[in-house]
């Protein structure tokens, strides 16, 4: 249920939609004469919610602390496992083409792949099925078993976690599939905005020897706080983006798969 509602709520309350939603109804209350300057009013909110959601660094401000928040090791030492969570395969495409298709999360395999061969005697475990509410033909972890081989990984290192759709089902059910013990060392992949709650949730579950390793970064760092957008799209995309992690992080501590608000290291 949690699933569905997230899923749901969050188009619902998606920053791009809603100032699509707040110009028509202003627009509609215009074209009835229902409250026109109220409507003349949210059209224009809508218009400077796009501009600065778009075009200005706001975009920035909000996901440059979430990338901010753990910082890459300097050397990988010996590891028993690389735990990459879902993300990187678009189910939908990968099932309708026969072939793994990745997103914009595509880098979370990648670089799994380089870390495979620095840490040659390590597990590789995926985890993600179908995060998605419409209907596909292929689990995440079918579209990474495909790139992992032709990356050359050998079969008996990949462990595939096939049923979880979101962080905290990553979590809870490759716990129960890998069984980690006490004094292991896990390295996890994913995705730098959403490391923050991905390692609070990993805690939370019970996991201990893990070790951050944020990929897929959106920002060259600090220098961009005061960086705007070429177009209104590429800025709604990451507003839209860091949005969604920040209202994830609340939810997450809400119901209590997070020990606290914003993770950070030592916690």
């Amino acid at each position: 249920m949690f699933f569905y509602i997230s899923k749901i709520g969050y188009f619902l309350i998606q920053p791009s939609n809603f100032l699509i939603v707040l110009a028509l109804l202003g627009l509609l209350l215009k074209a009835f004469n229902r409250w026109p300057v109220t409507g003349i009013r949210l059209v224009w909110l809508a218009v400077f919610g796009l501009i600065v959601c778009g075009i200005s660094p706001a975009a920035n401000w909000l996901i440059l602390p979430l990338e901010e928040r753990f910082p890459r090791p300097d050397k990988i030492e010996s590891v028993d496992g690389i735990i990459v969570l879902g993300g990187a395969v678009d189910t939908v495409v990968t099932g309708g083409r026969g072939d793994t298709a990745l997103t914009t999360s595509g880098e979370r395999i990648t670089i799994t792949a380089r870390l495979a061969e620095a840490v040659p005697d390590a597990l590789v475990i995926h985890t993600g099925g179908k995060g998605v509410i419409i209907q596909s033909q292929a689990t995440e972890a079918e579209g990474a078993a495909r790139l992992f081989e032709d990356f050359g990984i050998a079969p008996g290192r990949i462990i595939l976690e096939d049923a979880s759709r979101n962080t905290w089902e990553n979590a809870v059910l490759t716990k129960k599939l890998v069984e980690p013990r006490p004094g292991q060392t896990w390295l996890l992949v994913t995705s730098a905005y959403h490391m923050p709650r991905a390692m609070g949730v990993f805690e939370k579950a019970g996991w201990t020897g893990i070790t951050a390793y944020p990929v897929d970064y959106r920002t060259r760092g600090l220098e961009d706080k005061g960086l705007g957008f070429s177009g209104a799209s590429k800025g709604l995309r990451r507003f839209d983006l860091a949005f969604r992690e920040w209202l994830g992080l609340l939810a997450y501590r809400i119901t209590g798969r997070t020990p606290v608000l914003f993770p950070a290291p030592g916690d």
